[in-house]
């Protein structure tokens, strides 16, 4: 079996509309047999698991790389799930998780920038964002929280701030992960019928239901102003979980690999030592 997932990557030069992709896509996996298959693909995500696990402690004990892996989707998307479920097995030593919510006043009192920066990682580490300074050209949009004169140039600063990222080591990998209104009004039911998912379940997310072609714009102009060769988008179909973590596992697997880390050398000569 073989996937090839940079047909989800966001290109410079060919730019993404966002009402022609297909997010119920699973084209990239087929099983053995040639049929699209939920089992294969999820024994498939085991051995990218592993794989992530090896190359995670390599980064850790190599300790010269940083990997950003950045998500964001719309109330449903799978955030949760898909870090729960790509990273699962890692060693927590390595990996950290920031998610971003509503600013806090002293936030707010510094630039939009400010609380992103300080949760970037260091050589060794994987730092996952669950949402991030996306917000501030997404929400911060989409509800006129700031003038468009402001938000407007955010694009260019966030492209500057991430540039600067990957000059000083960071590798950056950002994922929209795409869910079609259907599919999210489903999600949202399912919540709503069961009561021990209730706790997931907003009503203001009916509200933000309702601005869905709004935020459709904004994630399209976000995507497009913003994938670079540095700090690339992938645009994962997400109405399928299984095949949502395939690609984002994949694509992960494929940019640690091609950090070619390795084992540092013993600081001593260990050829004679033993161990009594």
């Amino acid at each position: 079996m073989r996937c090839r997932m940079d047909k989800y990557r966001v290109r410079a030069n060919r730019k993404v509309d966002l009402a022609k992709v297909d997010a119920g896509d699973t084209s990239e996996f087929k099983s053995v047999k040639g049929v699209k298959d939920k089992a294969a693909a999820e024994a498939q995500l085991q051995k990218l698991n592993k794989k992530i696990e090896q190359l995670q402690e390599l980064m850790f004990a190599e300790h010269k790389h940083k990997l950003l892996v950045v998500f964001q989707a719309m109330d449903t998307g799978g955030k949760d799930g898909a870090i729960r479920d790509v990273f699962e097995g890692v060693n927590p030593a390595g990996v950290r998780v920031a998610g971003f919510k509503v600013p806090t006043p002293d936030e707010l009192d510094h630039d939009y920038l400010w609380r992103i920066h300080k949760q970037t990682p260091g050589r060794g580490e994987i730092v996952i964002f669950n949402r991030s300074h996306y917000e501030d050209v997404l929400v911060v949009r989409v509800h006129n929280i700031v003038p468009e004169v402001v938000w407007s140039r955010r694009y260019e600063q966030i492209v500057a701030f991430e540039k600067q990222l990957a000059e000083e080591g960071t590798t950056i990998l950002k994922f929209y992960l795409h869910i079609d209104k259907d599919e999210q009004k489903e999600r949202l039911e399912a919540r709503l019928a069961d009561p021990e998912k209730h706790w997931k379940f907003s009503v203001g997310d009916l509200a933000e239901r309702k601005l869905w072609s709004a935020y459709m714009a904004a994630y399209q102009d976000a995507l497009n102003k913003t994938s670079t060769e540095v700090a690339p988008w992938y645009v994962v179909p997400a109405n399928k979980k299984w095949y949502r973590n395939l690609v984002i596992a994949s694509v992960i697997v494929k940019t640690l690999e091609g950090l070619k880390m390795s084992y540092p050398e013993p600081k001593e000569d260990l050829s004679k030592v033993t161990v009594e």
